[in-house]
């Protein structure tokens, strides 16, 4: 899975749970709070994401990412090294 691939994962998810996002293009640099995500909409999206490609990333982990492609760096990053 490539980087971008989970950018794409992270706006499908983000789409289905804050409304409003469906004509929204996502780029890496966009925050999901600055999106209108609360903090637990944040988490259900990170979970989505996890249950999406198989992986378990510790949520202490998930705060260190600012942006979606900083998350999705994340990832990327979790599912290399599984």
């Amino acid at each position: 899975m490539t980087q971008m691939e989970l950018l794409d994962l992270i706006a499908q998810h983000t789409r289905e749970i804050v409304p409003g996002l469906d004509a929204h293009q996502f780029v890496a640099s966009d925050r999901l709070a600055d999106l209108g995500a609360n903090s637990i909409d944040r988490a259900e999206i990170a979970m989505l994401v996890q249950e999406s490609v198989g992986l378990s990333v510790p949520r202490v982990e998930l705060f260190g990412p600012r942006n979606i492609g900083e998350l999705a760096g994340l990832f990327l990053q979790k599912l290399n090294a599984a």
